[in-house]
């Protein structure tokens, strides 16, 4: 990273009083001092998304202690990622205007609420609104987060988005397996323990805050200032956004098969037990970490269209399989399905940003916010068919979702591929 591109992005602060790990160094470890941003933010991502995804992988326990069918376990999840996706776009566009630095501890503090009550809920109903807690939580948190990602991201920014990404994907992953040690031997109340981390990353925000805080102003006048790379016209612009919400429905209504529905699928079809399913589903969600991670770097170096090309369509042989497998290429056919399908979220989010800049958090919230809300529609909606057919006809549905990929050959080409040094 160059000095100029590092001073511009992370000037020296005034007289606000930072944590020392944040505090703007000297010009030769500017970039050191941008990764530990990058890096503080990943980590409460990793929190965040943990603690949030210990909820879907609860669910055989919440189905066996309230007596819940799959349509309630659907509407579970809709309430938690509708919530969170009519939130996220409001919240992003109003931080454009009005930057609100400590946004990030407020809400990993609801998620912390709602997680201890999903803990003590003694009904359904106070699972509900546990979960729309969760819900406002991640809504809060994910549009300022990924803005911070992009300040510290010295230019990188597909890599940045990815590793700030693959934060929360590696939570999701961590998830389920600590749910299988920790909460399954104890039950409901054993999400308790999972307050203890939120609180840690509570500290940790509130210090990636007063980071932000101190370039506040500049980074407010740069989103103002900013201007356009591409000769698209609005209409063109319209189009690109219309074709990669297309793009993120598919991936995100496929993903919500396996991230809710996964373990019953392998205790129906393959009779194997709880914790294992769950570790199954911990490798499926750690091959999406790894994919995630490898998408931001290959797009910003190759292209973020033919990253979204191979995420999105090149994973429609794998999904047209994996409804046919045994269990061991099922378990196979996940993985590189989550590795595969993962790579396209960020290359499609900082294409996003690049066809409308400084518009940071509008952009942000509207892509995460789309992607949760399709991924609740996803679960109600194939909770009900499950209900209705079988779980396995759910994969063989879904299966096809992938081809809505065809689409990408219509995006316009805003930069050409970089060159490898």
């Amino acid at each position: 990273m160059s000095e100029t591109t590092s001073s511009a992005i992370l000037p020296a602060p005034g007289p606000v009083d930072i944590a020392p790990e944040f505090k703007a160094p000297c010009v030769d470890d500017t970039s050191r001092n941008l990764f530990r941003v990058l890096a503080a933010a990943s980590f409460c991502h990793l929190l965040n998304d943990m603690v949030q995804s210990l909820l879907p992988s609860i669910y055989p326990i919440l189905k066996s202690s309230f007596h819940l069918d799959f349509t309630h376990l659907g509407f579970l999840t809709l309430t938690y990622q509708v919530v969170a996706s009519l939130l996220q776009p409001l919240i992003g566009r109003f931080t454009d205007g009005r930057p609100v630095a400590y946004s990030l501890p407020i809400g990993m503090t609801f998620t912390l609420f709602g997680l201890i009550l999903v803990a003590f809920a003694p009904t359904f109903g106070w699972l509900l609104f546990a979960s729309s807690l969760i819900g406002v939580g991640s809504a809060i948190f994910h549009p300022e987060s990924s803005r911070i990602a992009r300040m510290a991201s010295g230019g990188k920014h597909g890599f940045a988005q990815s590793f700030f990404q693959v934060g929360g994907n590696a939570g999701s992953a961590i998830g389920p397996l600590l749910a299988a040690f920790i909460v399954l031997p104890q039950g409901q109340k054993g999400m308790a323990w999972f307050a203890i981390p939120a609180i840690v990353g509570i500290a940790v925000l509130l210090r990636v805050g007063r980071w932000y805080k101190a370039r506040q102003a500049e980074t407010h006048t740069s989103a103002k200032t900013a201007v356009m790379h591409h000769s698209l016209s609005k209409l063109q612009v319209t189009g690109a956004i219309a074709i990669l919400l297309a793009l993120v429905f598919s991936k995100y209504f496929y993903l919500a098969s396996l991230s809710s529905y996964y373990t019953f699928y392998l205790i129906s079809r393959f009779q194997v037990s709880v914790r294992l399913s769950q570790i199954l589903l911990f490798l499926f969600l750690g091959a999406v970490a790894a994919g995630t991670l490898i998408g931001g770097s290959v797009g910003d170096r190759y292209g973020r269209k033919l990253v979204i090309w191979i995420s999105i369509l090149g994973v429609l042989p794998f999904t047209l399989i994996l409804p046919f497998a045994n269990l061991f290429w099922t378990g196979v056919l996940s993985v590189i399905i989550g590795f595969v399908i993962a790579s396209a979220f960020s290359a499609i989010l900082v294409y996003a940003q690049e066809l409308l800049p400084g518009r940071v958090g509008t952009v942000s919230g509207l892509f995460f916010g789309f992607a949760f809300g399709m991924g609740g529609i996803g679960a109600a909606v194939l909770g009900k068919l499950a209900d209705a057919t079988s779980i396995a006809f759910v994969y063989h549905v879904c299966s096809y979702l992938p081809a809505i990929g065809l689409l990408t050959g219509l995006l316009p080409n805003l930069d050409p591929p970089r060159k490898r040094r």
